[in-house]
Parts: C-alpha cells; sequence; structure tokens
C-alpha cells in the first residue's frame, strides 16, 4: 500500500515550558475553577523555571512535536525568574532536533511593571537580532493598558504580529474592548471562549479543543467567528492529527451536522502561519484498508496514523519513526533528570 504524505504540520499555539509538567507535584488545594488553575499551577510552574529546564523541555517538546509530523510550532512563553535570554535557549533546542519554531515572550504586569518591562526587552532583544516570533502578552487580564500598548506598538515597529490569550476564561471577558483599538490581521488570538460572535477583534484564532475541555472553561465554537481559525494544543504534546480529531467530536458534539472538514481547515490554517512548513514532507505510515489514509472523514475515526519520514528543508530530520540529528532517548532521560530538579523547586514556590 502505497503512504501518504502531506507538509509538515503546523501547531498555532504551544508552551513548550510545559513538556516537564507531568508528574508534577500536586497543588496546594485542589484549583475550584480556571483562575486557581492558573494561580496553583501554570504560574508557580514558570516561576520555577530556568535556562536549563527551558532548554530540555523546549527540546523535548520539539523531539515530541517530530515524532507526530509537526515541523513547525508557534510557541508562547513565559520564565519570570529567568526572561533574559529565554527565547534564544527555546530557538536554539528547536533547531537542534530540526523542527521549526516562532518564539514570544508573554508579558505580564503579575510581576509588577519592571517584569512586563524585561519582558518586552526579550522581545525586542530576540527580534531584532533576527529571530523568528511575534511580540508575546500573556493575557489583557493580566496587563496594564500601557503594557498593552506597548506590546501592540513594538510589534508594528518591528513588523510582527502579537501572540496573546484572549477570553479564555469568564475573567477575561472584557477583554475585546480593551484589544479592539490595537488587534490587527497578524495577530494571534488563542481561545476566544468567551467571546461575542460580534467582538469584532482582527487576527486569527487558534483553537485549543483539549485544553479548553481540561480546564473547564467552555467551548469556544470558533465556527462561528469570521476570522481565519487555526489549531493549536495549549502546551498538551503536538499531535495535530489527534488534536484535529479532538476538535472534530467537540464541533460535532455541538452541531450534529459538523463535518471533519471544517476540524481540517483549521489545521490547515496554521500554513497560512508558517507557510515554510508547506514545503516539507511528512511521509505517514499505510494504514490497513484505508486507500486514502490523509482524507478528513478517515482520519477523524482512524487512530493510530504516524510518520514513517520527515523532511525539513530537505533534510530527513525522522526517519523510521526516529529523529536523525539527536538522540531521542538521551534527550527523554536529560528532560526527565531536569524535570526532577524543577519539581523540588515547585516546593519553595
Amino acid at each position: 500500500m502505497e503512504a501518504a504524505t502531506t507538509p509538515g504540520l503546523v501547531c498555532a499555539h504551544h508552551h513548550l515550558y510545559s513538556a516537564l509538567a507531568r508528574g508534577m507535584p500536586a497543588p496546594p488545594r485542589t484549583p475550584a475553577g480556571f483562575i486557581d488553575i492558573l494561580e496553583l499551577v501554570w504560574w508557580r510552574l514558570d516561576r520555577a523555571l530556568d535556562l536549563e529546564s527551558i532548554r530540555w523541555s523546549a527540546m523535548l517538546g520539539a523531539v515530541e512535536a517530530l515524532e507526530r509530523g509537526c515541523t513547525a510550532i508557534i510557541d508562547h512563553h513565559e520564565s519570570p525568574e529567568a526572561i533574559d535570554g529565554s527565547l534564544d535557549v527555546i530557538a536554539e533546542a528547536c533547531a537542534e532536533v530540526g523542527v521549526r519554531v516562532s518564539c514570544a515572550y508573554g508579558i505580564t504586569d503579575r510581576h509588577g511593571a519592571d517584569g512586563a518591562r524585561r519582558g518586552l526587552a526579550e522581545n525586542e532583544r530576540y527580534l531584532r537580532a533576527g529571530g523568528r516570533g511575534m511580540v508575546g502578552i500573556h493575557a489583557a487580564f493580566t496587563c496594564s493598558d500601557a503594557s498593552l500598548e506597548s506590546a501592540a506598538g513594538l510589534a508594528v515597529d518591528l513588523g510582527v504580529g502579537v501572540h496573546v490569550h484572549v477570553a479564555e476564561g469568564a475573567a477575561d471577558v472584557g477583554v475585546a474592548d480593551r484589544l479592539r483599538p490595537l488587534a490587527t490581521d497578524d495577530w494571534l488570538l488563542v481561545h476566544g471562549v468567551h467571546l461575542d460572535d460580534d467582538h469584532g477583534l482582527a487576527g486569527t484564532f487558534v483553537h485549543n479543543p483539549r485544553s479548553n475541555m481540561n480546564n473547564s472553561v467552555g467551548y469556544a465554537r470558533p465556527a462561528r467567528f469570521a476570522n481565519p481559525v487555526a489549531l493549536g494544543t495549549d502546551g498538551i504534546g503536538a499531535d495535530m492529527l489527534d488534536e484535529f480529531r479532538v476538535a472534530y467530536v467537540r464541533h460535532r458534539e455541538d452541531d450534529v451536522t459538523a463535518s471533519p472538514e471544517t476540524a481540517w481547515e483549521w489545521l490547515a490554517g496554521g500554513w497560512d502561519l508558517f507557510p515554510e512548513a508547506r514545503d516539507d514532507r511528512v511521509t505517514w505510515s499505510p494504514v490497513a484498508c484505508v486507500d486514502a489514509p490523509m482524507d478528513p472523514w478517515r482520519l477523524a475515526f482512524t487512530t493510530g496514523v504516524g510518520p514513517r519520514t520527515v523532511e525539513v528543508d530537505g533534510e530527513v530530520v525522522l526517519a523510521d519513526g526516529r529523529p536523525t540529528r539527536v538522540d531521542a532517548d538521551e534527550v527523554r532521560a536529560r528532560a526527565a533528570e531536569e524535570a526532577v530538579r524543577l519539581h523540588r523547586r515547585l516546593e519553595d514556590i
């Protein structure tokens, strides 16, 4: 049976720093809602990060992406105790594996005005040095109007878009009014769960169905938006075929007439955001009794489809399911060691 091929898949919203979160200690108490999840889990984790843990989380995340046919990642990063140089560490780790990456540091006023200033400076330093990326904002509800305006202004100056969480939870419900004067077509608007249908924001929406379900924030219903839509994982790996399936069944649950072709269009939206991935080549394993395994209707109900080889810029970076540039077993072992140290630091936060 002839194997199917596609361009490299794109994860339009990732948090590579979360790759080491698996197995982390339980929070001090059980989160009772979305803000609790942020405060007790993710905002503690990002404070525990240092440059070494950032490196190995990015390396592990990139390996896992490549092993699932994802050759391009649009990352959103935060590490308030290790801001300076963090985007370089992520970009270098992904390059070592052979995965394309667009980086952004999510600025926030949670750690004071100086923390926001340093985050903005990291975006500017990285982008002016030629790094591929965007200007990052954590979310409007954690930023002052001045910080939002500074980030938007820097993005305009550098000719890039802004990568920001938008209305993921109810706490950010008024975000459209704050961002509407700033947002442009090259912005990435992540989540959008609690936006009105006619929100008036320019940009591409990135739908993260599995994460939204896990955080119990609701269904974004991205089909209601006039904006382009792409698919991300919000840090839960980079298996974009699996995310496509979740996007489809969540859509189907909401609307029994929904077709997997719509979720595939959202997946394909990643190629508009990261056009270079169109030139990458993924050869997928044949699936028994499937003549066209990359057909959306078939893929929606066919699990276990994985890449055999992946080519990026003409170079084979995955052969027989294994990365060629790095030793995946060694990366996993080193990442596991770093995770232990990271989790220990959490005990003091």
